[in-house]
């Protein structure tokens, strides 16, 4: 019998650039798997390939080399056009700057990737409240970002990547402006998110704390995955700013739970 396919599966995938007409290698042959439902952050120093992982297995940007499959298809053979309408339906993204719409209330910015797809707007709405409930700004639906502090709108952002219900949400340092007590709040929120809904969490991010508190941590050096291993083993062996790290070879094969 064979053996279903990852949500996410990445084979030797790389990634180089040109600056100053010189190659530069920000990822070197990437295996990995994520299965659905997984909750996956990667951490490593600035210019490890983080967020280009990120980027990549969210069809923001394409490999040099290399496949990128989501269930089984292979998404970087798809056509520009084919590649955005699978984005779309399929992948949520949230980044360190929330980029709401100032001029639109919570619940419009909200219900905004359906508006821009067409969808029906009675269940768009009430979809978008829900959501809205969830993150705690049940009491916010008409207010917009100037009357929201920066922890309530990195909340709507949240709501508006999860309005589609897409299976796969990306995050690329979700907390990274916020205050300790914020950020706690927003990591609190992906774990029920995913408890709630079985959406697949992938997240960039330096907080030791979600690490910690992740089940799955990959750590990153040089554009090559070091070390795949549960994000209490992490937190005891983790290296941050003015601690050292120890040495290890990267892994070889798919990199798996």
């Amino acid at each position: 019998m064979t053996e279903p396919h990852a949500m996410i599966e990445l084979r030797a995938v790389s990634k180089t650039f040109v600056h100053d007409g010189r190659d530069v290698d920000v990822l070197r042959g990437i295996d990995l798997d994520v299965a659905r439902g997984e909750m996956v952050t990667i951490v490593g120093p600035s210019g490890a390939g983080k967020s280009t992982l990120l980027h990549i297995t969210g069809t923001l940007d394409l490999p040099t080399g290399g496949v990128v499959r989501h269930d089984g298809e292979d998404v970087t053979r798809l056509s520009s056009r084919r590649l955005a309408a699978f984005r779309n339906r399929h992948i949520g993204f949230v980044f360190q700057f929330h980029h709401l719409l100032p001029e639109f209330t919570a619940i419009e910015n909200v219900m905004m990737p359906g508006l821009i797809q067409r969808s029906r707007r009675a269940p768009l709405r009430a979809r978008a409240e829900r959501l809205l409930d969830e993150v705690g700004l049940g009491h916010r639906l008409t207010h917009r970002p100037s009357e929201l502090s920066g922890g309530e709108q990195q909340r709507v952002a949240l709501a508006r990547a999860l309005v589609m219900e897409p299976p796969l949400l990306l995050a690329d340092e979700p907390t990274g402006n916020l205050d300790s007590a914020a950020s706690e709040a927003i990591h609190q929120l992906f774990f029920d998110l995913n408890a709630a809904h079985g959406t697949t969490f992938f997240i960039v991010t330096h907080s030791r704390e979600l690490a910690r508190r992740m089940p799955r941590v990959l750590s990153m050096r040089d554009g090559r995955i070091e070390r795949d291993e549960a994000g209490s083993a992490y937190h005891e062996r983790a290296s941050f700013p003015g601690r050292s790290r120890p040495s290890e070879p990267p892994s070889e094969g798919a990199t798996r739970l």
